[in-house]
């Protein structure tokens, strides 16, 4: 399976050079250092990159090409309770196959976090990032049985999948997105299958006292150097 321009959704502070945010917070190049430090001493993915993290091994991390380090902190910051396809061990790459399916599924999480403190007056950033694969998924998109895996309040069906199929060397899964209707997501199990990961047009969320963000999309600028080479069709 070919698929190009996988969309996924990262708050744009995450994309930015590393150090801007602790920059803006230092006095000083010593203060700034010890910020460093304190950051590092923290940080899951470098202590992943260190083989630190039982979850997974430096040798399954990427490094030396572009977005490196987006693509490795996407399976060292699992959240403690997971995720559809993953535990609160290991992270995995999601994305959708177009971006209206990204922007849904990260509504539609934002707004239940929102809904948790009765509190929907906010606005956030989002980065959106594009990503190539070429390898075999499992495709539960025709399947039956998986039903319960597709669960919209539980992911307990589905973490059980995903734990087997990993423990069985799965690349990853292909499957209905639960948030858009006809929407379709992937998810990789292994970091280097993540490949050509570049930024491309950047979202702004804001929630006005609704549940429903008003949302403005700024569409990435075309580089010169892509004219003609751009790669638009995914293939099965």
């Amino acid at each position: 399976m070919r698929l190009v321009d996988t969309c996924r959704l990262l708050p744009s502070r995450f994309v930015d050079e590393e150090d801007s945010v602790l920059s803006a917070l230092a006095d000083n190049q010593a203060h700034l250092q010890e910020l460093f430090e304190l950051d590092n001493a923290t940080n899951q993915r470098l202590a992943a990159e260190r083989g630190a993290r039982p979850g997974i091994g430096i040798d399954e991390l990427v490094f030396g090409v572009p977005n490196f380090r987006i693509i490795n902190a996407a399976f060292t910051y699992a959240r403690p309770e997971g995720s559809r396809f993953n535990d609160g061990s290991r992270g995995a790459w999601y994305c959708a196959f177009d971006a209206e399916t990204a922007l849904a599924e990260i509504i539609f999480h934002k707004t239940v976090e929102y809904a948790e403190i009765d509190y929907f007056q906010d606005s956030v950033s989002y980065q959106l990032m594009l990503a190539d694969f070429s390898a075999q998924f499992h495709d539960i998109r025709r399947a039956k049985g998986y039903g319960s895996c597709l669960n919209p309040v539980s992911y307990i069906a589905s973490q059980e999948l995903a734990a087997f199929l990993t423990e069985c060397g799965s690349l990853g899964l292909v499957y209905p997105s639960v948030r858009h209707a006809e929407g379709t997501n992937l998810v990789c199990f292994r970091p280097a299958l993540v490949n050509n990961v570049r930024k491309s047009s950047a979202y702004q969320l804001t929630w006005n006292g609704s549940p429903t963000p008003v949302v403005s999309v700024q569409k990435a600028k075309r580089r010169r150097s892509d004219k003609g080479n751009a790669v638009t069709k995914r293939q099965e």
